[in-house]
């Protein structure tokens, strides 16, 4: 389904173009058009399956924006801050609202809402309690209503929730497109400021996660809750029978244009007995230290870099005790 849309358009004086589009205009228009807090005209796709979203991208992508939940994409609209002349919505594709089991890995459709991971309230996420909390700290609840997983990790946004959690849980995400399917892990995907690998005429169709994320956690910081974090900081540990570390894993946000790892600090944890409380708090306090030296942060309107650093010390600390505590909680 294809159709034209003008801000606030409706009753008043619709036509159809060329190409079956039908163009709605408002009783007002000449007044919206001096309201600059609306978004430009453009043209509504509604894709009814994967396979139609992927077509209509390879056709339009270069003009195109996906329309998933529209929790971030709309606001930039009304602002003008972007102005695709296509939208291809994406909601009504039942195939991309699913969780299943898929081998080894829990493959998430792109347009899983927030409020599922809440939740919790399928069988596939029973062993994925800290999916559940990072879901808790997104936004405010009409947000994790509307709000999807996919949308959010193709907007990019460098203190995203969902954008640090698949860092450090290693997630792969599902890229389609007229081409085909490429698969790219979490850690080449966000690639700067609101960037991400995916090109212009593709999908992000799925993710596919770990089956369960014991030993995992974020930390975040804002002013107020539900606003977006000045730092936020994601963890996870990897234990084997004896609950020695095997694998660490520490990404951070809002210190940088991106979300980032912080590989240094994450080989200072491999090996630590987490039954050994005093030697796990040494370690975690050391990492804590080197991603916190380690950042390169500069004053602005919302912190300073001294404050910075030191959320962001404060952040890996509770993120990476957190992380510790689970695998004791585990092994009891």
């Amino acid at each position: 389904m294809q159709r034209w849309l003008s801000p606030g358009g409706g009753s008043g004086g619709d036509r159809e173009s060329s190409d079956g589009a039908v163009a709605l205009r408002g009783p007002q228009a000449s007044r919206r058009r001096r309201n600059k807090v609306k978004a430009a005209s453009f043209a509504y796709h509604r894709a009814e399956s994967k396979e139609e979203a992927v077509s209509l991208l390879s056709e339009h992508g270069d003009d195109a924006k996906v329309l998933a939940g529209g929790q971030s994409l709309i606001p930039m609209m009304n602002l003008r801050l972007a102005r695709p002349s296509r939208l291809i919505d994406i909601g009504h594709c039942p195939e991309l609202a699913q969780l299943e089991r898929v081998g080894g890995t829990l493959a998430c459709g792109a347009t899983v809402r927030h409020v599922r991971f809440e939740r919790a309230d399928a069988p596939e996420l029973a062993a994925c309690r800290a999916l559940s909390d990072a879901a808790r700290l997104i936004g405010h609840a009409p947000i994790r209503s509307r709000g999807t997983i996919g949308g959010s990790l193709a907007h990019g946004d460098s203190s995203s929730e969902w954008c640090l959690m698949m860092l450090v849980l290693d997630a792969v995400i599902q890229a389609e497109s007229g081409r085909g399917v490429r698969r790219i892990p979490a850690h080449d995907f966000f690639q700067g400021f609101f960037t991400t690998a995916l090109a212009e005429d593709e999908l992000l169709s799925a993710i596919e996660l770990p089956l369960t994320t014991v030993g995992s956690a974020l930390a975040e910081h804002s002013r107020r809750r539900g606003d977006f974090a000045i730092v936020a900081a994601a963890t996870r540990l990897v234990a084997d029978q004896r609950l020695r570390v095997t694998t660490a894993r520490i990404a951070m946000g809002g210190v940088a244009s991106q979300p980032i790892r912080m590989p240094s600090a994450e080989d200072v944890l491999h090996g630590v007995d987490l039954t050994d409380r005093r030697s796990t708090m040494e370690a975690v306090s050391e990492a804590a230290h080197m991603c916190a030296a380690s950042i390169q942060v500069s004053d602005d309107i919302h912190a300073s870099s001294q404050y910075r650093r030191r959320l962001a010390s404060t952040l890996v600390r509770q993120a990476l005790s957190r992380s510790a505590q689970d695998w004791r909680t585990a092994g009891d």
